[in-house]
This record gives structure tokens, sequence and C-alpha cells, in this order.
């Protein structure tokens, strides 16, 4: 997936919001809805939602999405709507639960693949050894101890420390080099220990109430204040490792949980308890910026925990993680399913 440790995930823990996993143990229902139900459903563009549905359909095991993607590669972008709308069913999956919808993106920093006075602060593979310890040494020893040094573990090295910090909550992103060209990075493994709410302990210290703290609030206080802000970040003992993934061109979205390449503002990370993966969905999200358009579930996310929620991605960089950031909305979605495994869902009665 795009990151081990989504944005939703990560402004959680830096809160010290507990997002309740809620959803297989309670209760399901399936209701089986028109498209003409689909508030919207006339006026998006199905035809976008086809070539991201395209992107990941050929990765069905299932003979009866193997066969609509079949049919998918066949369509014109006119024939896009009556696609969906002939070979699939709307089907409202709830489990108790109101809609939540936030979102995530791909940052993006400033680094070279060389060590000079400005790109200082490196972006480390996995040690073997931590890959074969259930937990090795804290963010802090990693750091300080001079482990890691000569060893050659440098992906890239970044301009900015704390961007590196919170690169590490989301996963993955991409880094601008010096010429103009972008290195992307993926999520690597982690050093086995439990992340530790940074904003919590600026909360605990008194420096701020909690629905103060946010991702920036918290970067602005650690740049204004270095030489605590630097032990502020160290209190965190978990430390995310990365890989560098060359097989993805910059102007492709960074790799989703089908190994496939995300579309912003039309990949989804839901639950694949209740959400098939690569399964079409319709999302109607309200508040702010009201969206509904049909998205594709791509994604998962350690935070994306329930029938009706769901994260959607909003690209790579700062004004995406802007957008991404403020996304905190109610609504529904609908997952369009292939029609036989639709109306088996459903009671035995209808």
């Amino acid at each position: 997936m795009i990151a081990a440790l989504r944005w939703a995930f990560g402004v959680a823990c830096l809160i010290g919001i507990a997002m309740s996993a809620t959803g297989a143990q309670s209760e399901t229902n399936y209701q089986m809805l028109d498209f003409s139900q689909l508030d919207g459903w006339d006026a998006d563009d199905h035809s976008a939602a086809l070539d991201v549905f395209l992107g990941t359909c050929r990765d069905f095991d299932d003979s009866d999405w193997q066969s609509l993607c079949a049919v998918a590669q066949q369509q014109k972008p006119g024939s896009a709507r009556a696609f969906f709308e002939l070979l699939f069913r709307p089907i409202l999956i709830e489990d108790g639960n109101e809609g939540l919808f936030t979102g995530y993106f791909e940052p993006e920093l400033d680094g070279s693949r060389y060590r000079s006075a400005r790109f200082k602060y490196p972006i480390y593979k996995m040690p073997p050894e931590a890959r074969s310890a259930n937990q090795w040494l804290s963010r802090r020893d990693i750091l300080t101890s001079g482990v890691m040094d000569g060893r050659g573990l440098e992906i890239a090295w970044v301009d900015d420390s704390v961007e590196l910090f919170f690169l590490q909550i989301q996963g993955s992103g991409r880094v601008r080099l010096p010429d103009g060209s972008f290195l992307r990075v993926g999520y690597g493994g982690a050093n086995g220990h439990n992340y530790r709410s940074i904003g919590t302990e600026l909360v605990r210290r008194g420096i701020y109430n909690a629905h103060q703290v946010s991702a920036q609030v918290i970067k602005n206080w650690v740049r204004r204040n270095p030489t605590d802000g630097r032990e502020l970040l160290l209190h965190n003992p978990s430390y995310v490792f990365f890989r560098e993934v060359s097989k993805v061109p910059s102007s492709a979205g960074p790799l989703g949980a089908m190994n496939r390449s995300v579309t912003a503002l039309r990949s989804l990370a839901v639950d694949p308890r209740f959400t098939p993966l690569g399964a079409p969905v319709w999302l109607e999200k309200d508040g702010a910026g009201k969206m509904r358009r049909l998205m594709v579930a791509q994604d998962t996310g350690s935070a994306i925990k329930g029938a009706q929620r769901a994260d959607i991605f909003y690209g790579t960089g700062d004004e995406a993680g802007q957008a991404a950031g403020r996304l905190r909305d109610p609504g529904r979605m609908v997952v369009l399913l292939p029609i036989q495994r639709a109306y088996a869902l459903l009671p035995e009665d209808i």
C-alpha cells in the first residue's frame, strides 16, 4: 500500500485520537440501490472512472471480475456509463457506523543522492539485522549511536528533518533531485516500536490544547524550537525505513495496496473486509467541497476500518497535503458489484 501508516492515521496519532476499529464484528447490512438513487450519478465523468478501473481490474482472480475486466477493455469513452449500469449493481453496505471520509497524499521533499551541506538528513534502507528482529533499536539509537554510518544504507539525503519525520508517518513519497528529476520511495519496514504521539506530548506539556494540534502546528513548533523540537521527534521511538520504487514513473501516482499506481481524486483506501479491492465505489462526500464521483477501491490504510470509512487520495505535494489534511467529512459510499455477486449478498427473502 501507499503507506503503512496513512495520513488519517498519522493525524490521529499526532493528536492522540484513537480511531475505533469497528465493522466486521458488528452486524453488516446490505441494500441494493438503483443508479437513480445515487446522488449526482448522471453528472460524473464515468470515462475517467473507467480508466482508473482498468488500471487494476486485470489483477482480479475471480472469474466474474475477470469477465467484467475483459468487457471494460473494449469500451469507448462514450459507453463507460452504460458499462457500469449494465454489468454492476450498487450495494449500500452498512455496519451501524456513520460515514467518515478523510484524505491522504504523497509527500514531496527536496533532496539529493549525495550528502552535502544542504542535504544532510538520510532516508535509510532497512538494515538486515533490523529485518530479522521483532523489535530493533529505537529512533534515538538509530539516529544518535552511529549504527547506520558507513554502511551504504542511504537511499537519498533531504534538507529537512521535520519533513523526513512526516514522510515516515505517510510511509511513502517523492524526492525532488537537484536536476529536476524525481526519486520515489516506499515503505520498506520498521523497527518494531509502537508509535508514540508527539502531539499528545505537546498537549501533556501544556504547550497546546488538544484541539489546536495539527501536523502543521507541530512542524512550526519544532522549527521554532530546534533543540527541544529535535527531542520531541526523538520522543517517538518508532522508525520507518524505505525502499526505492524505481519502476513507477514520476508522472504516475504512488503504488497502492494492489501494487498499482493510485490516481488523485479517483482512488480510495477502504476496509477490504467490506469493500473488495479493485471495485468501483460511488462516493457521496458531504461537507466543504461536496464530492459526488465514481472512485475505485485501490488502497488500504491502518485507520480505515468500517463499511462506510474511506480515505481519498489527493495527489502529490504540499497542495495535495493541505487539502488532504483538512478533510474529515460525513457522507456515504456505495459499492458497485457484479450482478450475481451483488444478489448473493442480499437476504434470501428478497
